[in-house]
């Protein structure tokens, strides 16, 4: 899948982050000076643990060209379970897309919590993913936690609600290897994005609609 490149940092410091080489990222980390994001994202860290985990959790995809090169949108996927299946989309859309990925569901649990963020995911909730594609993110949400390798879980309504109007695509993510281990690549597949609402809507009915049509669509793609 080719190098991996360092990706644009923004409303960050460049003058902290001027090198992504493993050394002067320690340096710099040691001596203070390097930059978060808005959003507490450390995008120098994550330019430096790339590489590994490109190789640690190998990726196949389908349907890039829904993903935007610019601009905000929702990604849903199919499964809410652990930390491979939101790793495999952003691997999927930093290598083939060249763009960040934020994933929402960030535990409330101190220093896994944090480090999780430093590395691009925000909290659970409806205002901070609202945030973020107000700011232009590409972001990630989950379905809801459903154990099947390859089954739809239920929509969550109120994180949808602050997504209408915005670009929604459905993701589904299929496992590498037996027992989702990850010792053959992932297959990651992206469906045409769905607009539901009006920017600022705030209609519990069409976010019902939403998160009704997220998940029929990430199901069509089994």
């Amino acid at each position: 899948m080719g190098e991996v490149a360092a990706l644009p940092m923004f409303g960050v410091d460049l003058d902290k982050t001027q090198s992504v080489e493993p050394v002067d990222v320690i340096r710099r980390h040691l001596d203070g000076r390097f930059s978060i994001d808005p959003f507490g994202a450390d995008p120098q860290l994550q330019d430096v643990l790339a590489p590994l985990v490109v190789r640690l959790v190998p990726v196949r995809a389908e349907g890039m060209h829904h993903i935007p090169s610019t601009g905000p949108a929702l990604l849903v996927s199919n499964r809410g379970i652990g930390v491979l299946e939101p790793t495999a989309i952003s691997v999927a859309v930093r290598k083939l897309c060249g763009r960040r990925l934020r994933v929402v569901g960030t535990p409330e649990i101190p220093i896994v919590g944090d480090a999780l963020r430093k590395l691009g995911s925000v909290g659970n909730y409806p205002a901070d993913l609202g945030a973020l594609l107000r700011a232009g993110h590409l972001a990630a949400l989950p379905l809801g936690v459903n154990w099947l390798r390859t089954g739809v879980g239920i929509a969550p309504t109120d994180m949808l609600v602050v997504a209408l109007g915005y670009p929604v695509i459905p993701v589904l993510v299929r496992p590498g290897g037996p027992f989702g281990l990850p010792l053959l690549p992932w297959q990651v597949t992206f469906g045409p994005p769905i607009v539901v609402g009006t920017l600022g809507d705030r209609d519990p009915l069409s976010a019902a609609e939403l998160a009704e049509a997220a998940r029929e669509a990430v199901h069509a793609l089994a």
